[in-house]
């Protein structure tokens, strides 16, 4: 049997210049790793460079700890925005939920068959509804109303969660809340919202409803970062479904609920291995 090998995987955005490739791999070679994926984008109308690189460790005492702080020197001489992680570490994910339980069961059952690279150690939620859902798993509830008069405070208390549960990423699975502007700024780009598509057209209640009443022929989801700009932070993934006449509203709505859920899974999957690098208002998404 092959022996076992650490393996990591590091991130990086920087100016785009020649070199950086060479830079990457010849680190790499001289801490003696070895390549298992790479992939990279230049975005030439920015002039940023972006790069994935899934590695091995051949050198005994090659720890993450030790690799990042070999690497920084690298990262300074071309000014680099980056990250460098244990390949296999689950992300620590925190979600939230309202009343509607289509994406937490499926994000509980993707992580509870291996699907997902990630931890589940709370779910939180505005309404008591979904307790049983997230007892079937084994995941403590956290039961945390919202009002105009208690706002502050439920936030409050779910950074508290954040903290105290060490969370890297906290996933709003229709959680029917809008978070303010100090939280959003807190949790910025560790924070993934799923709406419906038909934003701005169809907004507030009922919105496959309103969507049934215009006839539309296609359903879709977007799974994207949660900013202050309310439903317009950048995406990560999106799909569509076509749909025709034959369909009623709630076949619509069920439609759109099937997507939204894969849409939010994928997303949750490719960030918990580090594949979504931010670029501006958009992001770069190594699949």
């Amino acid at each position: 049997m092959a022996q076992e090998r650490p393996e990591f995987v590091l991130t990086m955005a920087c100016p785009d210049r020649p070199g950086i490739v060479y830079a990457v791999s010849s680190f790499l070679v001289q801490h003696s790793c070895n390549i298992l994926e790479s992939q990279q984008f230049d975005d030439r109308e920015h002039d940023r460079f972006f790069m994935r690189v899934h590695f091995e460790a051949y050198r005994p005492g090659s720890t993450l700890e030790v690799l990042r702080e070999a690497f920084g020197w690298v990262a300074q001489s071309h000014n680099m925005e980056w990250g460098m992680w244990d390949a296999h570490a689950p992300h620590r994910t925190l979600i939230l939920v309202s009343r509607a339980g289509h994406c937490l069961h499926e994000l509980l059952y993707r992580w509870s068959i291996g699907a997902l690279q990630i931890e589940i150690p709370a779910v939180v939620s505005n309404h008591p509804d979904l307790e049983p859902l997230a007892a079937t798993h084994d995941v403590p509830f956290h039961h945390v109303p919202v009002t105009t008069d208690t706002k502050a405070e439920a936030e409050s208390r779910l950074l508290a969660l954040v903290d105290e549960l060490d969370i890297d990423l906290v996933v709003l699975a229709r959680y029917m809340q809008v978070l303010s502007d100090e939280t959003c700024t807190r949790l910025q780009g560790r924070a993934i919202n799923i709406h419906h598509s038909f934003l701005p057209s169809f907004k507030g209640a009922r919105p496959y409803h309103q969507a049934f009443q215009r006839g539309v022929k296609l359903v879709g989801a977007t799974a994207h970062f949660v900013t202050s700009e309310l439903d317009e932070g950048p995406i990560i993934e999106q799909d569509v479904v076509r749909v025709d006449h034959s369909l009623n509203a709630e076949q619509l709505a069920s439609a759109g609920r099937d997507v939204e859920r894969q849409v939010l899974a994928r997303a949750v999957g490719w960030h918990a291995q580090n594949r979504v690098l931010l670029n501006g208002n958009r992001t770069v998404v190594f699949r």
